[in-house]
């Protein structure tokens, strides 16, 4: 509240305001306890649909963990690095919720037929989205080669998947989709050791090796 102060005495008497102190929030912490979590429970999901564990045609099997999970963590995630200045860290996490929500729309958009895509036109309209993803995605893994090495490696098998699906699609090969599948079970895999690292340091241990960048400077 206004405190009063007197100018001199006998003088009249004044209301001074206090100062407002700054707010202080939870500005703080490691977006990758969070993205990471997200990242790989789509990617297990994902995989596991390419490789058989559901019958074949049934795309929409892994969406609700892609929707609610993997899509909307990885946004948070982006919002909570951007909120402590981390913009790489929001960029990837950013970049790869599009991803996942951009893939659940498709899957829904043709399975319903929003978008009035006719039947011969899937394959191209899956081959455009595969195309479009895989330039950007290769573009984050060529960004990043200041991360440690682990990044790299993670970013690189999530463009080999994405490559062997465009493969699969252009040639209307399963054996070439399971392949993907396969591959994103291995950087799921990678994924979970990331986040060990990541969880190892926010719990007051040491961060696991994750090798050295492949540029320096």
């Amino acid at each position: 509240m206004a405190a009063l102060n007197p100018t001199s005495p006998g003088g009249p008497v004044k209301l001074v305001q206090p100062v407002e102190e700054a707010a202080v929030g939870p500005l703080h912490g490691d977006p990758a306890l969070l993205g990471f979590p997200s990242f790989i429970v789509g990617s297990v999901a994902i995989g596991l649909a390419f490789v058989g564990v559901v019958p074949a045609g049934m795309a929409g099997a892994p969406l609700a963990i892609i929707l609610a999970a993997t899509a909307t963590g990885m946004f948070i995630a982006a919002v909570w690095a951007a909120a402590i200045g981390e913009s790489a860290v929001a960029g990837v996490n950013g970049t790869f919720a599009g991803f996942w929500l951009s893939y659940a729309v498709l899957v829904l958009g043709l399975t319903h037929s929003w978008f009035g895509i006719t039947l011969p036109a899937v394959a191209a309209t899956q081959k455009l989205f595969l195309i479009s993803w895989l330039v950007v995605i290769v573009m984050i893994t060529l960004a990043t080669l200041r991360l440690p090495l682990a990044f790299t490696v993670l970013f690189s098998l999530v463009d080999v998947a994405v490559f062997l699906l465009l493969l699969g699609n252009i040639n209307a090969s399963t054996t070439l989709q399971k392949a993907a599948g396969y591959v994103a079970l291995v950087f799921a895999a990678l994924g979970a050791y990331m986040f060990f690292s990541a969880a190892s340091e926010a719990t007051g241990g040491k961060a696991l090796p994750m090798g050295k960048p492949v540029l320096h400077g």
